[in-house]
């Protein structure tokens, strides 16, 4: 996405332990947002003069959250899991600089998922296979994953799994980007 946008970048791995994050907290706006900005800060640490944006993003589906899937059988047992049913879907972007968070922002999309046969469940993992396994819902809104669903409320850009647009203005601000 920040290519697509003319933003030069460089990715940079955090060593956050997400599973103690998610532990203390509970709400998928609170999960992405916190997951966010200690991505952030954990790459800005090393890295004090830079700004750094950390993402994350949060599935949840009757009140259950879920993670990527460890593999294929499970990314089957998720979708079955979310046909017929509501994904409530929250991403985060948090900007930090010299160790400390300056800004974040989340957004959520609503995606109703049609009801979905295990003929088709199937055929879309042979075709989507491995590449939606690094994708917490599963899917890839800009490929077959379309075909999941029915109805979709939200910014595109934070199904894809990042807030793009207020992080674009976010950068603009801090004169990063041309106003």
């Amino acid at each position: 996405m920040l290519v697509a946008a003319g933003v030069e970048y460089e990715a940079i791995p955090s060593e956050v332990d997400e599973a103690a994050i998610k532990a203390q907290l509970s709400s998928p706006e609170e999960i992405a947002c916190k997951l966010a900005e200690a991505k952030a800060l954990d790459v800005s640490e090393t890295h004090p003069d830079d700004w750094v944006a950390g993402t994350d993003s949060v599935v949840a589906v009757d009140r259950r959250l879920f993670d990527k899937p460890l593999n294929r059988d499970q990314a089957a047992e998720h979708l079955r899991f979310f046909s017929g049913r509501e994904i409530k879907l929250t991403s985060a972007v948090a900007l930090a600089r010299g160790g400390a968070v300056d800004w974040s922002h989340t957004e959520s999309a609503t995606l109703q998922v049609r009801p979905l046969s295990p003929d088709f469940i199937e055929s879309y993992l042979d075709a989507e296979w491995p590449e939606v396994g690094y994708c917490v819902g599963v899917f890839r809104l800009e490929g077959r994953g379309v075909q999941l669903f029915e109805q979709i409320e939200g910014n595109y850009f934070t199904i894809l799994g990042m807030p793009l647009l207020p992080l674009l203005a976010a950068l603009r601000d801090r004169g990063l980007l041309q106003s």
